[in-house]
């Protein structure tokens, strides 16, 4: 029995356990993902590695890693290692444990205590660690999906150093699985299973980054396929479907199919089709697009296919990417369908992006003049003196606030970049250009007194 036993480590339990728990990493070698933080050299494997660890919170989305890149760090630096949860324990728990680790480190032993969802546990719990970590007797380990700022205590927050843990990649997941269908002693190569690399990548994107997610799928599909005469289990597509329990659509998100879609949902908001926008959207997120990438796509769309034609576009568009962000998927989904369709009916213009093309093109294949002696600010006698603001006109003073001045460069001054169209809003900024430009022709106008 171990010095822990109302929180003993489950690796000893004998009752079968889920393909995700047996497939957990034992070492930093069969772990995958998380470069920037274990790689060769990185800080983090550095003080694993020296056995010079100090507290830390794992800050992640779930099915990252956090709970088995703690049971390592234990393992690898010879530590009790003792798990929370907030459901469970209470500050009693807490101090029962708190003085058995305290106890072990006057015998020279460590205690490794990890508290998963390091969230949910109240202001008073978290204060029950504070003294132990500050004197050492553990080295606490935190796990949360949340963000810490927020829901860490301050002082437990300054004691600790917090690690950003990323989702993993679908090619990361893919080899994952690989890995499992592999392995004839954690995993399920001892029940045959074939399965078309196409339906294992389709897992891979379904799980969106959540690894526990996607072991728990490849898991159920394969007790749900009949094994034929030779004991082989040949995963159909249909299964699968049947297991996800949505249509599974042909999709790449790295591929030639992933460009071709976001290509049709982008020409149908241009073409101002409504119909065709909605449909091509639901074909990226019902496949398992990311729904931010497509937020993000719509921004673009909003700035390069309706600039000022419709000014409510962009801030549209962004209220769109915050909500789903903030809210997730599915319920996301129909916030972006809100800006899509709203970006398929305003009004279009080009004028922007042509513009600031333009422009860039005129950084790169022009002089880069110096600004114009009469646009710079005279912060010292000597600027002033060198003819720095000189001939400044301030459009304030004027009476239809313009001036004449010109604001280009020499080599620039006929150009003109911004052209705005009849569509929409920018037919009343075309009227108000022509306006400017006529007051700029009568000359210098006299300050008002």
């Amino acid at each position: 029995m171990g010095l822990f036993p109302a929180f003993a480590n489950t690796e000893t339990d004998r009752t079968p356990r889920p393909l995700a728990e047996r497939m957990r990493p034992q070492t930093l070698e069969e772990f995958v993902g998380q470069e920037h933080l274990l790689g060769p050299g990185k800080p983090l494997r550095t003080q694993i590695e020296r056995d010079a660890l100090s507290s830390m919170i794992l800050w992640g989305p779930p099915g990252c890693g956090k709970t088995t890149l703690a049971r390592i760090i234990a393992r690898m630096t010879k530590s009790e290692f003792v798990p929370f949860s907030a459901v469970l324990a209470g500050i009693k728990e807490i101090k029962d444990v708190m003085a058995v680790a305290e106890k072990l480190r006057h015998h020279g032993r460590r205690t490794v205590v990890f508290i998963d969802e390091v969230h949910r546990f109240n202001k008073a719990q978290q204060d029950a660690f504070l003294p132990h970590v500050e004197t050492g007797s553990i080295i606490l380990i935190g796990a949360t999906t949340e963000n810490p700022s927020f829901e860490v205590i301050a002082p437990l927050l300054s004691r600790t150093r917090v690690h950003m843990l990323r989702p993993f990649s679908a090619e990361q997941i893919a080899e994952l699985l690989r890995r499992a269908l592999a392995d004839a002693e954690r995993g399920l190569a001892t029940q045959k299973i074939e399965i078309a690399g196409e339906l294992l990548t389709r897992i891979a994107v379904f799980a969106d980054g959540d690894a526990r997610a996607a072991y728990n799928t490849l898991e159920a599909v394969a007790l749900g396929t009949r094994p034929d005469a030779d004991g082989r289990r040949a995963i159909s597509q249909e299964t699968l479907q049947d297991v996800l329990q949505r249509k599974m659509l042909q999709y790449d998100k790295s591929g030639e199919e992933h460009f071709n879609l976001i290509s049709a949902l982008h020409k149908s908001v241009r073409n101002s089709d409504p119909d065709a926008t909605l449909y091509w959207l639901a074909r990226m997120l019902e496949a398992g697009e990311a729904p931010l990438y497509i937020a993000r796509r719509l921004v673009r769309m909003a700035s390069e296919d309706v600039g000022l034609a419709d000014p409510n576009a962009l801030p549209i568009t962004i209220a769109a990417m915050q909500a789903v962000d903030f809210v997730g998927v599915p319920e996301g989904n129909l916030a972006l369908a809100e800006a899509a369709v709203y970006l398929s009916l305003a009004p279009k213009s080009n004028a922007l992006y042509v513009g600031y093309g333009e422009a860039q093109q005129d950084t790169q294949k022009t002089v880069a003049e110096p600004v114009p002696l009469h646009l710079r600010n005279a912060v010292t006698g000597l600027m002033k003196d060198v003819g720095y603001g000189k001939g400044y006109q301030y459009a304030h003073d004027a009476e239809e606030k313009v001036t004449s001045m010109p604001c280009l460069p020499p080599g620039l001054r006929d150009r003109t970049y911004y052209r705005p169209t009849a569509q929409g809003f920018e037919q009343r900024l075309r009227q108000r250009m022509e306006e400017i430009r006529r007051i700029k022709a009568k000359g210098p106008e006299k300050p008002q007194p």
